[in-house]
């Protein structure tokens, strides 16, 4: 079953922008400009996001000379996809209950 810190999560991956830089990172580990070229996002913007990301746990940082580089935490990805995965299984395992209406 899925916890709030679950629904915290996905509240955090269902922004458009947030889910673009996550795509992004599940490819290769990036920088704040890179990120910046690759979504046409204001560098403000995308710090903020970026902020958000890494105290929901989902990006963890790098810091490299004067840049700071971003890298996908797969685990935690994995982690709030099995959760599906099990609540599809027992949609499907469900699918013939049906309660009667009083």
């Amino acid at each position: 079953m899925m916890t709030s810190v679950d629904a915290d999560l996905i509240r955090v991956l269902a922004d458009p922008l947030r889910l673009q830089i996550v795509t992004l990172l599940a490819r290769e580990t990036l920088c704040t400009t890179h990120l910046v070229e690759e979504t046409g996002a204001r560098q403000t913007n995308l710090s903020n996001h970026l902020r958000v990301l890494r105290e929901a746990g989902v990006v963890e940082t790098e810091p490299c000379g004067r840049f700071t580089y971003y890298r996908l935490r797969p685990d935690v990805i994995a982690s709030l996809a099995g959760q599906f995965a099990e609540l599809a299984e027992t949609a499907r395992d469900a699918a013939d209950n049906k309660r009667a209406c009083p």
